[in-house]
């Protein structure tokens, strides 16, 4: 998926992730020319969402230099590096995968049965559709067409210590 960067841009940050020993799961570019974000999401190899700080702040330093180097970005941009966090980001395949069973919401790139904003149940995933369980209702998502996707984070009792 890898939101709607060039490919040159992709081609530059992933190598950087992986010499760090993390996978990009995906970049997004928001904003225009005077006020762009770049924002990069990398992963463990578990996809396990434990990326310490420091290794963002690495995989930001290296990757800031190499773009200005490069001026692979035009004009002023601010560079932000983290973790898929609670909500996960779903940026690949094996994201999609690993979330089946899950709650996820996603936006499409183009309208389908009249509206881009889903959220459900991922019941399965193939590679090339994501099938989804929306208001008790089956949604078919080809994968090329989500332009956005993020897990839900379900509070469970687990999450609360109990107190002593």
């Amino acid at each position: 998926m890898y939101g709607d960067i060039p490919e040159e841009l992709r081609e530059l940050i992933e190598p950087i992730v992986a010499e760090h020993g993390f996978e990009l799961v995906d970049v997004e570019r928001l904003g225009g020319q005077g006020s762009q974000v770049l924002r990069i999401y990398i992963d463990t190899p578990d996809g396990d969402g434990l990326v310490p700080v420091d290794g963002c702040v690495a995989v930001s330093r290296e990757v800031e230099t190499s773009l200005d180097a490069t001026e692979a970005v035009s004009g002023r941009y601010r560079l932000e590096v983290s973790s898929p966090g609670l909500d996960r980001h779903l940026g690949r395949e094996k994201d999609f995968s690993a979330a089946v069973g899950r709650e996820v919401k996603l936006e499409t790139r183009q309208p389908l049965d009249g509206r881009r904003r889903f959220r459900g149940r991922l019941l399965a995933f193939d590679g090339v559709e994501a099938q989804l369980e929306v208001d008790s209702r089956p949604v078919a998502i080809p994968f090329a067409d989500v332009a956005k996707a993020n897990a839900i984070y379900e509070i469970s009792s687990a999450d609360f210590g109990r107190g002593r």
